[in-house]
């Protein structure tokens, strides 16, 4: 069954896991976040991994979908559960925050969608610097694109100490530690219907050729013509 939105009651669910993050709580209200968060959110995953498998098969992308459950072994005074969900699509990998992936995420106050690298080795970064000293055009045209649009912030973690200054343009991306194309929204809107699943597919679709580029540098290039 295709994605048919979240509710308003999917937003209170969350605001109230947040709130009430205990497992008495989470058992006495499963039910709920199985027919308001899971099931919604695994709907528009698969008819996502659908759309762009459709649009781009050599990109031999994967679905993988969050648990619930925090690692017990990660908990730093948190509760046992996330207060959000999400799923991204990216090619298998042993490291599997080295190579970016698309990405959606569905929080109390927001949802956010978008493609990044979230852990990407000292090697990739430095070849992305590499690139950019010895021919800047290909980032820039990139760049540029995604500023048009105006869809997506750049993000991420920036070195303590600039590696250098290509320029205003490709200074935020030369001074990363990790790279991440990011748009935030207000749980409304188009986030209550099927619409949203169009306007996530036209973000990452925009987003293809950066995708491509980031993969190349992180060692796993994809195959030609995709």
């Amino acid at each position: 069954m295709d994605f048919q939105g979240y509710t308003q009651a999917t937003v209170d669910f969350l605001w109230g896991l947040r709130l009430n993050n205990e497992r008495s709580w989470f058992l006495a209200h499963k039910g709920e976040f199985l027919e308001l968060v899971d099931a919604p959110t695994r709907a528009l995953a698969v008819q996502l991994t659908e759309e762009m498998t459709r649009a781009y098969p050599k990109l031999g992308l994967e679905c993988k979908v969050s648990r619930i459950y925090r690692d017990a072994r990660r908990l730093y005074g948190r509760g046992p559960y996330k207060d959000h969900l999400w799923f991204s699509l990216r090619r298998p990998a042993e490291q599997e925050g080295a190579i970016p992936c698309f990405f959606f995420e569905v929080a109390p106050e927001r949802y956010s969608y978008g493609m990044g690298c979230w852990d990407p080795t000292p090697l990739t970064m430095a070849k992305l610097r590499a690139r950019i000293d010895r021919d800047p055009k290909p980032l820039e045209r990139l760049a540029r694109q995604v500023k048009r649009r105006g869809e997506f912030a750049l993000e991420g973690e920036e070195y303590k100490r600039p590696k250098g200054d290509p320029g205003p343009l490709l200074s935020p991306w030369y001074n990363r530690r990790q790279i991440s194309l990011c748009r935030d929204c207000n749980c409304e809107g188009a986030f209550f219907g099927p619409e949203l699943a169009h306007q996530v597919l036209e973000g990452w679709r925009s987003l293809v050729p950066l995708y491509r580029w980031m993969r190349e540098l992180s060692g796993d290039p994809p195959p030609d013509q995709m």
